[in-house]
């Protein structure tokens, strides 16, 4: 690896869900393959729920983002497996695009090895997923 990689924070919630749904122990991180999920799960700084930076990436938020190679501009959301649609633009944290944006924040640029090749990502505005307000 030529150059230092940014660091991946993660709630404490995201997290768990994510150890639970690639079925890996991080015990030995040396082991993961890099540009994986569990690569990256690996890594991560792990965070109080309520501690979590705005404007990072976690899962249910909504991203946009442009590939610094063609430009192209795109809007989705990073769900659970269950709740990917396409056509709604909510895409599982399994595929590489989402596995490659998790834990980063707004203005980080991201390179991911996907299908078509190596893709550089970079990340324009993060939404905070809507979620219920939580009663003490």
């Amino acid at each position: 690896m030529n150059k230092e990689k940014n660091p991946v924070l993660l709630c404490e919630e995201d997290f768990r869900l994510l150890k639970q749904l690639v079925g890996i122990s991080l015990v030995n991180d040396d082991a993961q393959e890099e540009m994986t999920l569990a690569y990256e799960l690996s890594r991560a700084i792990v965070v109080k729920d309520n501690e979590f930076p705005a404007h990072t990436i976690r899962l249910n938020s909504k991203v946009q983002i442009e590939d610094t190679g063609t430009k192209k501009i795109m809007e989705l959301t990073i769900v659970m497996p269950p709740h990917a649609d396409i056509k709604q633009r909510k895409i599982s944290i399994l595929t590489p695009m989402a596995a490659a944006l998790i834990g980063f924040k707004k203005g980080d640029e991201v390179e991911w090895r996907m299908p078509s090749g190596l893709k550089k990502y970079k990340i324009l505005e993060v939404s905070d997923p809507v979620e219920a307000k939580q009663v003490a």
